[in-house]
C-alpha cells in the first residue's frame, strides 16, 4: 500500500432512511461512515484491530440529498507507533446529475491500534 496515496474506502447510495425532518442525510450518518472509512484504511496499513480516538473538526460546507452516491476518499496523514492518523474526504455525486460531485467535508481520524484488553499496542506493518 502506497502510504501517499488516496483511496476509495466506501461508496453508498443515500437512502430516506438516512434522512432528516428537513430531507437532508443527517450529519451524524455521514461522521459515522467516516468513522467507518478510517477504519478500514488503518486496517490497509496493519492487519489490527483499532479504535478511533480522536475525531478532528469536520466542517460540512454541502449538503447530501437522497440518491446521492457518496464515495469516502481516505489517506494516510502520519503513522505513529500505536496511531494513524487517517484523512478522510467525503464527495456526494449527485443522483439528479451525475457529472456533479461536490465536496461535503474532511476530516482527520486518529485511529489506535489495540490488543486483546484493548489497550494501546505497537502498530507492525
Amino acid at each position: 500500500m502506497n502510504r501517499n496515496s488516496r483511496f476509495l474506502a466506501i461508496r453508498t447510495v443515500m437512502l430516506p432512511r438516512d434522512t432528516n425532518y428537513m430531507g437532508h442525510i443527517f450529519g451524524g450518518h455521514i461522521l459515522s461512515l467516516v468513522d467507518l472509512a478510517a477504519a478500514q484504511h488503518a486496517t490497509l496499513i496493519a492487519n489490527q484491530k483499532f479504535v478511533t480516538k480522536l475525531f478532528k473538526e469536520a466542517n460540512f460546507v454541502a449538503p447530501v440529498f437522497v440518491g446521492d452516491a457518496v464515495n469516502f476518499y481516505t489517506e494516510t496523514v502520519k503513522i505513529g507507533n500505536t496511531s494513524v492518523m487517517v484523512r478522510v474526504t467525503v464527495e456526494a455525486q449527485r443522483h439528479n446529475n451525475s457529472s456533479q460531485v461536490d465536496q461535503v467535508t474532511t476530516a482527520e481520524v486518529l485511529m489506535v491500534a489495540v490488543d486483546e484488553n484493548n489497550r494501546p499496542t505497537k502498530i507492525i506493518n
